[in-house]
């Protein structure tokens, strides 16, 4: 997968992108990210990105004429476009009124073979550059944020370690929090006993039938007591515990 980001402050994805797993998938040639100062694309002396709102108001509104070049020139720069939309690339625009990001959408970016990803700032984009430019509008939540930069990082993670082969095993990715419709299980590890807090029995027995059922209630009670909403999408037969009373 190939990855665009265009933003003003580059230098905010150093930490993120050369650390961890995203520097490992990089260094496998299984992603490819590059970051794109939107300042380079301006024409002026003072590299430009905004200006004032018509019809005035406070804070400033990014400008259309450098977003259609760095998109425009980052698109010529790759393979000609495909008359299928499942190749050409998405551009996405990060901003408080785009869909909130969930795992559904994650797995659905994962598959993509090219995202590029403008990172808003100030009072947003000029909305020529929403109507015309961007094909997906995304939001990591309800409240604002001062940039699109970190926004961008977040869809960045959330979407490399779905990526076949980035993570050490692939199951990692099937049990854990939302990827099957309920939050992950409680999790323990050694010593069995710390402080006489022993973990559970169940998962010292090596009776793997019990050790996966008892997963399965938990994530169960767990999404109940912290996320009721999304029992609503659960079901439950899949899980074998339609008479689960909790």
């Amino acid at each position: 997968m190939k990855i665009d980001i265009i933003t003003i402050f580059p230098k905010m994805f150093a930490p993120v992108l050369n650390e961890s797993i995203i520097k490992r998938a990089q260094g496998k040639g299984l992603l490819k990210i590059k970051v794109h100062d939107l300042r380079d694309y301006t024409r002026d002396k003072h590299r430009k990105v905004d200006d004032r709102p018509f019809g005035g108001g406070p804070g400033m509104v990014f400008r259309p004429e450098p977003i259609f070049r760095a998109v425009e020139k980052i698109v010529a720069s790759g393979k000609k476009p495909s008359r299928s939309r499942k190749c050409n690339p998405k551009v996405i625009l990060l901003t408080p009124q785009g869909k909130k990001l969930d795992q559904t959408m994650v797995k659905k970016l994962s598959r993509c073979r090219h995202l590029i990803l403008i990172c808003g700032h100030y009072e947003g984009v000029d909305e020529r550059v929403r109507k015309n430019l961007v094909t997906d509008q995304v939001s990591i939540g309800d409240y604002v944020l001062t940039c699109g930069e970190l926004p961008a990082m977040v869809l960045v993670d959330s979407v490399a370690r779905l990526i076949p082969k980035v993570l050490g095993k692939d199951e990692s990715t099937h049990s854990e929090s939302f990827a099957c419709g309920l939050l992950e299980y409680p999790q323990y590890t050694r010593p069995a006993v710390f402080r006489r807090m022993a973990a559970p029995k169940v998962l010292l027995s090596g009776n793997h039938k019990l050790i996966e059922k008892w997963r399965k209630e938990m994530a169960l009670k767990v999404t109940k007591r912290r996320s009721q909403y999304m029992l609503k999408y659960i079901k439950l037969k899949n899980w074998g515990t339609e008479n689960e009373k909790d």
